[in-house]
């Protein structure tokens, strides 16, 4: 999608602060971070949301949970985190690519609002 944000990240149009890349995912700090911790990991293949996923395309999404623990670990997230996903605009989701919020850092309690 050529006016996708995290397209373009993906593509290196958009600079962004990297923390693990391959050729499947990448992950990079929120530039609105709301925790100590907060970044994001991003499926390569452009899925628009969560409603999007398919039996295609859900391998994607295991994957990207698999880079959350491997991230986890290279964070040195042992006392927690959350993993969090916008799905729509009424949720909060406000680029239609597919993306997991990693937040940490803090103690955040049970709910989340």
């Amino acid at each position: 999608m050529s006016d996708c944000i995290f397209c373009k990240i993906i593509n290196g149009e958009i600079p962004a602060d990297k923390l693990y890349e391959d050729d499947r995912v990448i992950a990079f700090r929120d530039i609105h971070p709301q925790a100590p911790v907060h970044f994001l990991v991003v499926p390569k293949k452009h899925i628009p949301a969560t409603t999007e996923i398919t039996p295609e395309n859900s391998g994607e999404v295991a994957y990207v949970f698999e880079i959350i623990a491997k991230l986890a670990k290279q964070e040195h997230l042992d006392g927690g985190f959350r993993v969090v996903n916008n799905c729509g605009e009424n949720a909060g989701q406000t680029v239609p690519h597919l993306h997991f919020h990693v937040l940490a850092g803090k103690v955040m309690g049970e709910t989340i609002v």
